[in-house]
């Protein structure tokens, strides 16, 4: 699947005499899967608020003297993919807002920074600034705009994670306390968020009460760790602690960690996290990525079992499902299908013939592995097929006598609305065909996705624990108004 644009990635620390910009950075660096097109990093000394961002991956946004220049004892960060306000600088987070009046004294260096431009951006020192840093998406904005507009502000511009940010500074000019105003506009945020808000001295994380995003807490030398997957603790040495609940509101201060229950929790991760999006060395509900991944191949194998001369993956993620499939049926696992590595977002637009080159310019099969051989090919799901179509003809090209397309993954036959990226659903293929229908436009021997009862067993988890809404178009958060962009099929 190559398909859909990945969430975004939160990352937080909180301690004194950590340098807390540069455990962000290696943070976000960590997490640089979850979004490439922005990153940005917000510091506080306890008496000023500075956050520099810009268009680009992590290692093109920052350098030694951006993050020096970043001091104190608090900060947090975002990597972003957009769900919501598209592909602008203004846009990328944390956003900063101010709690008083003062709201001038934040402001862009360059009013209109152009796309590749970075910004930063300070408060002064009493103008009670709070930033914000969001991994999720808002599907309906109704009772936000309507707060904000009560308070005379123009939302026409604004993303979900701006209004949220301006909600709650407006609530503190109202005279509230920072962790106040965010138990305040808690209520008015309907949909996903694992959500990280920072004062100058206070470091704040939220989730909603289905816990639909990731969020997880570390202890790292006498101070903490907030970061959207697992797998950005142990690069920077801090040690798991455990996951931020459904609901729940944790704050970090001096005092050390408090938490209140702002949400009867409803418990319904997303269970994309393991098909696809979360790194397979993260763990997730105390599972290994990587094991549940596997563990997708292992249930495939048992409802497919195909006579093949090799199985190869799709990197990479569907890796881990191939190994358990080829262990599973003793079939030779081969990674035949070459992937750039060095092929991230980029704003410079593709010459036409290499643009016309689709997946063959991320993509190069290896001859020598499949010619003459019946393949099994490996993915972790499906989403517009164009991608799925390319790899099986490119397959054949490279002298395949068969091509079986295996998938991880039940079809995804509904939207996302809860921070996936995901097409409409009339180009959601698999909302469209029929399983045989799809087999053909891909041009495949066979074509064979893992049921959604195998899916389950392999995550080990009950079905009313996840959210599992691109396959059954059960939405356990209200989608509101969105609700008439989905048919049943």
């Amino acid at each position: 699947m190559r398909s859909l644009g990945e969430k975004c990635a939160v990352f937080g620390v909180y301690g004194k005499g950590l340098d807390v910009a540069r455990l962000a950075f290696f943070g976000l660096f960590a997490l640089q899967h979850r979004g490439q097109e922005s990153s940005g990093i917000a510091a506080s000394n306890g008496d000023v608020l500075t956050v520099h961002k810009g268009m680009g991956l992590v290692s093109q946004v920052f350098n030694d003297e951006l993050l020096s220049a970043l001091k104190g004892g608090i900060a947090v960060g975002h990597n972003r993919y957009s769900t919501t306000g598209g592909t602008k600088l203004k846009h990328a987070q944390p956003m900063l807002a101010a709690g008083s009046t003062a709201v001038q004294n934040v402001s862009y260096d360059d009013p209109h920074p152009s796309l590749n431009d970075s910004v930063s951006l300070c408060s002064g020192p009493d103008d009670g600034a709070i930033a914000l840093a969001h991994n999720g998406n808002l599907p309906t904005t109704d009772a936000l705009a309507a707060y904000l507009s009560k308070q005379g502000i123009d939302t026409t511009e604004f993303s979900d994670s701006r209004m949220i940010v301006e909600a709650i500074a407006a609530k503190m000019r109202e005279g509230a306390g920072f962790t106040d105003a965010v138990k305040t506009i808690y209520p008015l945020m309907t949909g996903a968020f694992s959500i990280l808000i920072m004062s100058r001295d206070q470091l704040v994380a939220i989730r909603d009460r289905c816990g639909i995003r990731p969020l997880s807490l570390g202890k790292l030398d006498g101070g903490y760790v907030v970061a959207s997957e697992t797998c950005a603790l142990g690069p920077i040495g801090a040690a798991f602690e455990r996951d931020i609940a459904p609901g729940e509101m944790l704050i970090i201060d001096e005092r050390g960690i408090s938490s209140e229950q702002l949400a009867q929790p409803d418990p319904k991760f997303d269970v994309f996290e393991f098909i696809y999006f979360a790194r397979p060395d993260s763990h997730l509900l105390g599972r290994s990525v990587y094991e549940v991944r596997r563990n997708f191949g292992i249930e495939l194998a048992k409802e497919y079992p195909l006579e093949a001369d090799v199985v190869v993956p799709v990197p990479e993620t569907a890796i881990p499902a191939a190994i358990g499939y080829a262990e599973q049926l003793h079939i030779p696992l081969h990674m035949a299908l070459t992937k750039n590595r060095y092929i991230h977002r980029t704003f410079i637009t593709p010459e036409q013939h290499v643009r016309e080159q689709g997946v063959r310019a991320k993509l190069t099969p290896i001859p020598e592995m499949v010619r003459g051989k019946r393949v099994a090919v490996f993915d972790d799901s499906i989403v517009r097929g164009t991608t799925s179509r390319q790899i099986v003809q490119m397959l054949y090209e490279a002298g395949a006598t068969e091509v079986h397309f295996l998938v991880a993954s039940p079809p995804v036959k509904y939207p996302d609305f809860y921070g996936i990226d995901t097409p409409k659903q009339a180009d959601l293929i698999a909302a469209n065909k029929t399983v045989p229908q799809m087999r053909a436009y891909l041009g495949a021997t066979s074509l064979h996705f893992l049921s959604y009862e195998g899916m389950l067993r392999a995550t080990g988890l009950r079905e009313d624990e996840l959210c599992t809404s691109c396959f059954t178009g059960a939405y356990p958060i209200d989608i509101d108004v969105r609700a008439k962009e989905v048919r049943r099929v």
